[in-house]
């Protein structure tokens, strides 16, 4: 199968499109043929190196987390799908090599969940881990529909799912960004407000109670955070351990098929989007990388596997 491989640790200039393996499909496995995945910043971290301390990689490494398909074969003890099933997954598993910018991709069936019928393929494959880790924060968080909450990061990927989540838990939302971006904001049911010096003033201005709830998508505002709390406040980040020291959670997303499964229904019962920046044919995902790397686009870069 043609897939995107890497065979040593550096930029986005060491992936290949190379010929591989197909994947071997186990007992509790299920055989996935790629439509389209999207690149999350982990996944160049992970090729940079720097994740090197703390998870194990086994080269050559096909890289990507975010994975929306068609299944394709299920091995022994896998009943819950079947060939012609259409599934998402962010498909963590225990080492880094067997990633999802393959044509096919072999994952426990613990990791899949029916793709959202609302979502085209660019859609899904952008939604898991994004959308995971603001459904996990937010819940984690208790958030309830009296709550008002503060996003840190409205615009991103991350950020984006998690206003349209707040807002579909019940919760009054205000996300940061740039002012150019606020109408987006608005869109998704949003109210925003410029990041940068002054924000905990800007912010107080439009929530004089403060907020019951603040998600931090993008690190680096734990001083804003604490500064616009409302007391018995509830907060949390997934880019800033520091928060621990100060009553906050510091979270990194978990790959539960049943919190994925519930994210899909919400997406259909709330007509939640998931923004698309751009899309790149799989053999220019160092394209993909690079364009992801410079941090400046609104929504998720979708790698196109099978555009069929």
């Amino acid at each position: 199968m043609k897939a995107i491989s890497y065979s040593q640790y550096g930029s986005p200039d060491v992936l290949e499109l190379t010929e591989q393996p197909l994947p071997k499909v186990g007992p509790g496995m299920v055989l996935v043929k790629v439509k389209a995945a999207s690149v999350n910043p982990v996944d160049w971290k992970i090729m940079a190196g720097y994740l090197d301390s703390m998870m194990d990689l086994q080269f050559p490494v096909i890289p990507g987390w975010d994975v929306a398909g068609v299944v394709e074969s299920a091995g022994i003890d896998a009943p819950n799908f079947r060939p012609g099933d259409e599934v998402i997954a962010y498909g963590r598993k225990d080492f880094v090599h067997g990633g999802s910018f393959a044509e096919y991709i072999a994952l426990p069936e613990r990791l899949l969940a029916r793709k959202p019928a609302t979502l085209d393929w660019d859609g899904s494959a952008g939604l898991p881990l994004a959308g995971l880790t603001a459904y996990q924060v937010l819940t984690r968080l208790g958030i309830k529909a009296s709550d008002t909450v503060l996003i840190h990061g409205g615009a991103g990927g991350v950020g984006s799912l998690g206003i349209q989540l707040a807002v579909a838990f019940g919760a009054r939302v205000i996300a940061t960004a740039s002012e150019k971006n606020h109408d987006f904001l608005r869109a998704l049911g949003a109210e925003p407000v410029s990041y940068g010096e002054g924000l905990a003033e800007r912010v107080r201005a439009v929530a004089p109670a403060g907020a019951d709830v603040v998600a931090d998508f993008v690190g680096g505002n734990l001083d804003t955070t604490l500064a616009v709390l409302a007391e018995g406040g509830r907060h949390a980040s997934i880019a800033d351990s520091s928060v621990e020291e100060h009553g906050g959670t510091w979270m990194w997303v978990n790959p539960v098929a049943a919190d994925l499964d519930r994210l899909a229904r919400l997406v259909d019962e709330h007509g939640l989007k998931v923004e698309v920046a751009r899309t790149f044919p799989l053999a220019d995902a160092a394209g993909a990388f690079r364009l992801n790397m410079e941090g400046h686009t609104r929504g998720k870069i979708i790698v196109r596997v099978d555009a069929g």
